[in-house]
């Protein structure tokens, strides 16, 4: 008996000691714990930064919207609430009577309502209905550089282009609603409510400008138009230090409703529907490579000429191909252009010529220029998705793979890559990183970031540089490229017809790319065609869409015309 006593003694004592424990030592992390089960919280969404062009053009912004809700034990009218929400936000009764109806802290009955039919809602003042204002992406010229800006999520989240990669600047800090609950989770009405107010996102400013980039869209929908083509691409850029003024592929999409498409599955092939939302958000100029063709003889010209294998005079044959080991190589002039010298060559775009080149340098010292260029990696752009160079291995590159590569044949790039390598050629040999981003800050102006992107020199000397102004100067003025000259204006270029993949189908893209003014370029631009119907070579389609951009850009940019010249330009809006 006393044995059971003295155990129930010691029951006793140790219960009140943990009594005592939990009351005294524990008490503040266990009224922490009930204050955590009676609180709910709401997110405020912070506003997510803009995006703005170079001249300050609001190109991405938000609109607000409003997420309506419901807390069932704060409904005093059921029946009102069901008839009221379902007839505003066109929903069936029976789906809205199921959110009334459910036991919960909180039913969200729409998301992205319109600001106005929300205040509507609001106005009714429905016991129990809540309405929490949000905010969607909104993009104030529609299609304008969509495959550029990208588009975000339900979740206001970036998905492509600028959007995901700026991300951390853009999205902003959320905030909360902090509410008080009965024992059963529920809110209570009429409770006390503490914020936490969101943190807006930071604005972008970016290289893009509006005006240029709304002309060039509308001279490659112009070209795609009337050559029937498949779509056609253009990259506006500033060759000193990598900004792009423009960067189009039509067909774009529209940004404000981004899952409805605009293309269909390629004859004969079959594709789900985000195989092709897919194909229709695709960047080609950045994401998708090509066979360059003769722009790509600016590369070899360059190679050449610093490596000292070839002069401006030195004379070459050209009866209309060459053979190399036991492979005819043609010319694109059947008959031959007879004798010439390297800068009629290049002038005329004579296969022959630049195969000699090639063969000149040596597969060594050809593939040695070709890394030097930075062709072989990529060009780090601030967009997602940048494909690489596909370039035969130097252990499998024969005298005849060496002789195609050197008039631009079976070998890929992208457009990006192409204009880039060729900015380094023409602006003195500095190997610059084409980008979009200038800088960001926050709405309160206090956190500025300027980006900064590296530059490497010496990719070409400066001689060289010279020399290759002066030959696609040459070019313009007097040979292939002759329909890119623009009255006033000293246009440097090349032009390109080159044959796709498998060549029996006899599909080509047209692409056309130049610089002014020649002697100090302050903008270069690429255009690519790709299945034009019917004429479909370069110096013939793509070139003058590049001399119709030059002739209204060049002024716009404040580039003047020489003495006794005037050129019109677009206006400027905005």
């Amino acid at each position: 008996m006393a044995a059971v006593w003295l155990a129930s003694c010691l029951l006793m004592a140790g219960l009140m000691g943990r009594l005592v424990y939990l009351m005294i030592f524990r008490s503040q992390h266990y009224s922490q714990m009930a204050q955590e089960l009676h609180q709910r919280e709401r997110t405020i969404k912070a506003a997510r930064g803009r995006i703005l062009d170079r001249n300050g053009t609001v190109i991405a912004t938000n609109r607000t919207v409003c997420t309506i809700s419901v807390i069932h034990n704060q409904i005093t009218d059921r029946d009102q609430v069901v008839e009221t929400l379902s007839k505003a936000l066109d929903i069936p009764a029976d789906q809205v009577r199921k959110k009334v109806e459910k036991y919960s802290a909180r039913e969200i009955v729409a998301v992205n309502v319109d600001k106005e039919l929300g205040d509507e809602i609001r106005n009714c003042h429905l016991d129990g209905v809540k309405v929490d204002e949000d905010y969607r992406r909104y993009y104030p010229y529609g299609s304008l550089a969509s495959k550029v800006l990208g588009f975000t999520g339900g979740d206001n989240q970036g998905i492509i282009g600028l959007e995901v990669v700026y991300e951390e600047w853009l999205k902003g800090v959320n905030g909360l609603i902090l509410t008080q609950a009965d024992a059963a989770g529920v809110e209570i009405a009429n409770a006390f409510e503490d914020r936490v107010e969101p943190v807006p996102g930071a604005d972008l400013t970016i290289s893009l400008d509006v005006n240029i980039q709304t002309y060039a869209q509308q001279a490659a929908l112009k070209v795609m138009e009337e050559k029937g083509a498949k779509r056609v691409s253009m990259i506006v850029m500033n060759p000193q230090n990598g900004e792009i003024l423009a960067m189009v592929n039509v067909p774009e999409f529209d940004l404000n409703d981004p899952f409805t498409l605009n293309v269909e599955p390629e004859e004969g092939a079959a594709a789900s529907r985000q195989e092709l939302l897919n194909q229709m958000w695709r960047n080609p100029s950045i994401n998708d490579t090509y066979e360059p063709g003769s722009t790509f003889k600016i590369i070899t010209a360059a190679a050449g000429l610093e490596a000292g294998v070839v002069r401006l005079e030195d004379r070459f044959s050209c009866p209309g191909f060459r053979v190399v080991e036991d492979r005819k190589i043609r010319c694109h002039k059947v008959g031959g252009h007879g004798a010439e010298d390297f800068l009629q060559g290049a002038m005329n775009s004579c296969n022959p010529v630049f195969i000699d080149v090639g063969q000149r340098l040596g597969v060594d010292q050809y593939y040695h220029y070709f890394t030097q260029f930075g062709l072989l990696g990529k060009t780090g752009i601030d967009l997602p998705g940048e494909a690489s160079t596909i370039m035969h291995k130097k252990e499998n590159m024969g005298l005849v793979e060496l002789a195609t590569v050197s008039f631009g044949q079976s070998f890929q790039i992208t457009p990006l890559q192409l204009i880039t390598t060729a900015s380094s050629i023409i602006n003195g040999g500095n190997r610059v990183t084409p980008h979009f981003g200038i800088r960001a800050a926050s709405a309160d102006g206090e956190r500025i970031q300027s980006f900064s992107y590296p530059v490497r020199q010496g990719v070409v000397s400066q001689e060289t540089s010279s020399t290759m102004r002066y030959i696609l100067e040459h070019v313009v003025s007097e040979g292939s490229g002759k329909k890119a000259s623009v009255a006033g204006y000293r246009i440097g270029g090349k032009t390109a017809t080159s044959e796709k993949l498998p060549r029996s189908l006899k599909k080509y893209i047209s692409s056309f790319i130049g610089f002014a003014p020649a002697e100090d370029p302050q903008v270069i631009a690429l255009v690519t065609i790709d299945e034009p119907v019917g004429v479909y070579y370069g110096g013939t389609i793509a070139a003058p869409v590049i001399a119709d951009l030059f002739q209204n850009i060049l002024p716009y940019l404040g580039i003047p015309a020489e003495a006794g010249e005037t050129v019109s330009g677009f206006g400027i809006s905005g």
